[in-house]
Parts: structure tokens; sequence; C-alpha cells
């Protein structure tokens, strides 16, 4: 599932600028050979300059969905997500959103519990989906303590439990709709949908380093069934846990349930 090669297109300081016939032309030839291409920002003017991303979806930075829709109309704009996972041609909105977007294909190419630790390693948010909004009103919560932060760790901490949106209101001492207002502000999302993102989150690590069943798996996240499991799995990461595994479990596992190794690309 990893790629040899992936292309980075940077924000551009003036889009209205041509763009070089060399480098379309190498951009183009690139993504023929098969590598992937993402933009960061305004360079999804770059990226629609060669023309790949037309009968497409992409995004860019709020400020500059306008003018990308005016210029490509053939490219599907999308100016409210923070990026846009169309394959072999990948879109993100501001710096910010780059980070997110980077980080994804950090869980597509190796899995979630290295894209976990490139997190933690690079001081961000473990998750913020593709289609969360660009109109985050305030800062995502802060690893100090701040914030919404005690309270996400407090969910990571209880996936197992039955969670209801009164119970999680209920720890942070605020009213339903208190905290779902100050979710949507801090973190893009509502308070049930980052719990059922975290549940599949930790799922995949399971899957990645244990040799759990995938009914144990679905038990040890707080999944009603394996059913119900699997419907949101194959929903969210577009494939079943089952492939998941296959994917991205490369080494033996033990009697004890672990792994003999840590997670390598298919790449290496």
């Amino acid at each position: 599932m990893t790629r040899a090669d992936t292309i980075i297109l940077p924000g551009v300081a003036e889009a209205s600028v041509p763009v070089p016939d060399a480098l379309l032309h190498a951009v183009r030839a690139a993504a023929t050979s098969g590598a992937r291409v993402a933009s960061i920002c305004t360079g999804a003017f770059l990226l629609a300059a060669t023309g790949l991303l037309d009968g497409r979806r992409a995004t860019t930075h709020w400020l500059a969905t306008d003018e990308l829709a005016r210029r490509h109309p053939a490219i599907r704009v999308d100016p409210k997500v923070l990026y846009v996972d169309e394959g072999q041609f990948l879109t993100s909105a501001g710096a910010a959103a780059a980070l997110d977007l980077c980080l994804h294909m950090v869980r597509l190419d190796y899995g979630s519990a290295v894209a976990a630790d490139t997190a933690r390693l690079s001081v961000m948010p473990l998750e913020r989906d593709g289609g969360q909004s660009q109109f985050i009103l305030h800062e995502p919560p802060a690893p100090d303590g701040s914030s919404l932060e005690p309270l996400l760790r407090w969910i990571e901490e209880s996936l197992d439990k039955p969670l209801t949106l009164e119970d999680i209101a209920r720890r942070a001492a605020l009213s339903v709709r208190t905290l779902s207002r100050r979710f949507r502000e801090q973190t893009g999302t509502t308070p049930l949908q980052w719990l059922l993102r975290a549940r599949v989150r930790r799922a995949q690590q399971l899957l990645e380093t244990t040799g759990h069943s995938v009914e144990s798996i679905a038990a040890r996240v707080g999944f009603g069934s394996p059913a119900a499991f699997r419907e949101h799995f194959q929903r969210l990461v577009t494939t079943s846990p089952q492939a998941y595994r296959r994917a991205f479990r490369a080494a033996p596992i033990k009697a004890n349930g672990r792994r003999g190794a840590s997670v390598k690309s298919s790449a290496s």
C-alpha cells in the first residue's frame, strides 16, 4: 500500500503567476509514472494547472477556493474541508491542514501506530479528519492540559465503555449544548463523531500490533457488536478490519498476543 514516490507541491505566493511549462510537464510525468501528488494550500493552483484534477474533488485555502473554482470549472472545489483524498491526488487547505494531510498519508502508508507516534513527536492533534471544517473558531486543543485536552484524554482511556453524549458532558461538567458547541469550536466535529473516530483509530492500532480477534477488538474499543464495528471501520477506513491487518501487520504474533517487531513499511 506504500507508494514509492510522493510529490508535495507547496503553496504559491501569487496564484495568478503562470506555471512554467517545464514544471507542469514534470508533475504530469511523475503522475504518469505512478507518483502520488499532494498540494499544500494554494499549491492546488499548480496541481490544477496540470489538468490532473479535472473531474475530481479538491480544496485549497478558503480565501482562494472561489478563484480556484473560477479558473478551473472542471474541478469540484470544496471550500469547507481540511483536505481531500482522491487517491493518487490529494489537496489541503491552509498550512495547519497540510500537517493533517501529511499525517493522513503517513497513516495510509505505515499504519495508525506509526501515525500516532508521528503526531506525538510533532506535538499535533492525533486526529483531524479531512472532512472537518476549515472554519474552526479556535486553535485545536493544546497538549498541555488546557481546553478540552483532559476530556479528550479521558475519552481515549474510556473507549471500552458505552459512553453517551450525556456521560461525556457530565465528565466535562458542562451541559450537552455547551459541550457540543465547544467541541465544534475546538475540534471541528461533534463529541460522538470524535468518539467514533477514536474507537476506530484504537482498533487500527490493535489490528497492527496484536493478535486479538476482530470480535475481541470490537469489544475492547467499545462497539456494541462486531457487525457495527465492521460497518464503521469500513466506512471510515474504506477497507475491512481483516484487510487492514493483512496490509499493516508485518511481524509474527507471539503467544502473548503481541508482535515480535515493530510495524514496517511494505517498501522497506
